[in-house]
């Protein structure tokens, strides 16, 4: 083992010859983005709980499944959450988008149940 990965266990990409101060910010950087990796898809979770509830309750009560009114409106809420973020709001409308399609795709799978 070289000196730069001592203490920490070296990884494919790591080059050699780098400040290993430089190596230790990188891990502490990474460990940072695992962390928030693994709320994102606990807060994720937790947000689909919630569409299966709407997707019962809508199909229980013969509403569609997509409501496009408050679609839009959701987009243009998220746009702004993320401007004020110092997000992409492209970026935060198409991951939206994503999630509402699936949201509706599983609406639709029990309006058929």
């Amino acid at each position: 083992m070289s000196d730069h990965t001592a203490g920490r266990p070296a990884t494919p990409g790591d080059p050699e010859g780098i400040d290993p101060s430089v190596l230790d910010e990188l891990t502490r950087l990474r460990d940072s983005i695992d962390n928030i990796d693994a709320a994102v898809v606990h807060m994720l979770a937790e947000r689909f709980k919630c569409t299966q509830q709407v997707g019962h309750l809508k199909a229980a009560h013969r509403l569609p499944p997509a409501d496009p009114a408050r679609e839009a409106r959701q987009i243009i809420r998220l746009r702004q959450l993320a401007e004020s973020a110092k997000l992409d709001p492209g970026f935060a409308e198409k991951l939206l988008n994503f999630i509402i399609a699936e949201v509706i795709r599983h609406h639709e799978t029990i309006a058929r149940s």
